[in-house]
């Protein structure tokens, strides 16, 4: 399943250190190869130490991560709603994405100059959403003319389109994204053709130096009050010690030098799950001699669709779904030894799949 996450922020503020850092990372383990598609998008595993503890056990041919698309967005600048530096590519690069890391630059550095003279990372942020607001505010009035025609004429859904419309242009004006705009989930399938680039969920990654290490700084805090009003994450990462980190090969060194930081395990670790939680994404997993892999679905999703990731026959010839938790294929080592101790559940069409699941389908067409 293609997810995709667009690393944006302000020029000079650490997303491309954070991306390299990122493809630097995939290289800890031959099993997770972080693979590069063009010079900014990658796609990067999920670390998972579920996954390392099937392996384990079963000692397949080959290990299979799940993973998230990951692209280095253009750095914006005031203008780009209008076509300002990148702006249209860098619109069109989040428009494509279905989420948001914005890197917010949280250290001071002298030798590194702000595009904007002094470091603010709401400022910065505020820079970023009033761009994204812009454009969202000119889709909306591109499709106001056409849906108020149509709802004149009698046409309900157009009706009730136009009204969220109306609805939506009044809360951007005010400066706020349309991520937080209340309405139901049926207006949410309405509006999702639209593709409104402030409706993207967000996570705030804030760009520390060594020093301010794990709890973060004065700015940080500022950017976690800004975003608990906003019901939005904030993570905090430095992204030149990430890179650091992933280029040391030693896992012993690795670790000693996580030790030295007063953390428990890379940042990049970290965020990457995070983006993958924030997508609304869950993992279940199979687990066979030839292969054990992560299987990626959003939550919620049941057993029948679970199995079409895997291939459509499944889905259409779908009869149930032997369901191992982990807990207890750990204890009791083999499906086999699962299965005696009353352990494997059977579940039908309308099991939903749980997050660490281990699974095997049974289907016939």
């Amino acid at each position: 399943m293609g997810f995709k996450c667009g690393i944006v922020g302000l020029p000079n503020v650490g997303k491309s250190t954070l991306f390299n850092a990122l493809s630097n990372a995939g290289a800890e383990s031959a099993n997770y190869p972080f693979c590069t598609i063009e010079p900014n998008v990658g796609m990067v595993p999920v670390p998972d130490p579920r996954l390392d503890q099937l392996a384990n056990l079963v000692k397949p041919q080959r290990v299979v991560p799940t993973v998230v698309q990951i692209v280095d967005i253009a750095g914006l600048v005031k203008g780009a709603s209008r076509g300002e530096g990148l702006g249209n590519q860098f619109l069109a690069n989040i428009r494509e994405c279905d989420a948001i890391l914005h890197v917010l630059r949280c250290f001071d550095d002298p030798n590194i100059v702000h595009v904007e003279g002094g470091v603010d990372p709401l400022r910065d942020k505020d820079i970023i959403d009033t761009e994204l607001q812009l454009k969202d505010l000119e889709t909306l009035e591109k499709q106001a003319a056409k849906y108020q025609r149509a709802a004149k004429s009698g046409d309900k859904e157009a009706k009730r389109l136009y009204e969220l419309i109306e609805g939506l242009t009044a809360h951007l004006q005010q400066g706020r994204s349309a991520r937080g705009f209340a309405r139901t989930p049926e207006d949410d399938e309405l509006l999702r053709p639209f593709f409104l680039l402030t409706d993207k969920p967000v996570l705030y990654v804030c760009n520390v130096e060594e020093g301010s290490l794990p709890q973060g700084n004065d700015w940080v805090a500022r950017v976690r009050q800004m975003a608990e009003a906003e019901g939005a994450g904030v993570m905090v990462i430095s992204a030149a010690i990430e890179e650091q980190i992933a280029q040391l090969d030693d896992p012993a060194e690795r670790l000693e030098f996580l030790q030295s930081l007063g953390i428990a395990e890379p940042g990049l670790h970290v965020l990457i799950r995070a983006a993958y939680q924030l997508l609304g994404l869950q993992t279940y997993f199979t687990a066979g001699e030839k292969e054990v892999r992560a299987w990626t679905i959003p939550a919620g999703t049941k057993a029948p669709q679970a199995a079409g990731v895997i291939h459509s026959d499944f889905e259409r010839g779908f009869i149930r779904a032997e369901v191992i938790k982990i807990p207890d294929l750990l204890t009791y080592k083999t499906e086999a030894g699962v299965r005696e101790a009353g352990k494997l559940a059977v579940q039908g069409k309308d099991y939903v799949v749980q997050d660490g699941d281990v699974l095997h389908f049974r289907f016939n067409v």
